[in-house]
């Protein structure tokens, strides 16, 4: 199993993320980014959209399970990330969450 909040850490050290969920709602539209994270307590009408353009964009979207505040830790972030999308996964292996993960699977955070 692929320790989700290591997978992050990579990922945004390496790899090309976008934060915030204007982008990331732009990115699910525009098919660029190759998965989606949201954090459990994103906003209903944001997580809402997200889920829209995913869906239509045939890009993956996971569920973090902390809250936006715990996302952001993990990213190491001094703001709150209700969403990201990861553009390209550097060294990371974040993206063979997608191959063993049903569709909106939820990962990582404190139970």
């Amino acid at each position: 199993m692929i320790d989700i909040d290591k997978a992050i850490k990579t990922v945004v050290k390496t790899g090309k993320v976008s934060f915030g969920a204007k982008s990331t709602i732009q990115n699910a539209k525009t098919g660029k980014a190759k998965l989606i994270i949201s954090a459990a307590n994103c906003p209903k009408n944001t997580r809402e959209d997200i889920e829209y353009y995913c869906k239509l964009s045939n890009v993956p979207l996971i569920t973090y399970k902390g809250s936006s505040i715990d996302l952001a830790a993990v990213c190491g972030k001094p703001f709150i990330v209700s969403a990201l999308s990861i553009k390209e996964p550097g060294d990371s292996e974040i993206l063979r969450l997608i191959e063993k993960a049903e569709p909106e699977e939820s990962y990582g955070g404190t139970e």
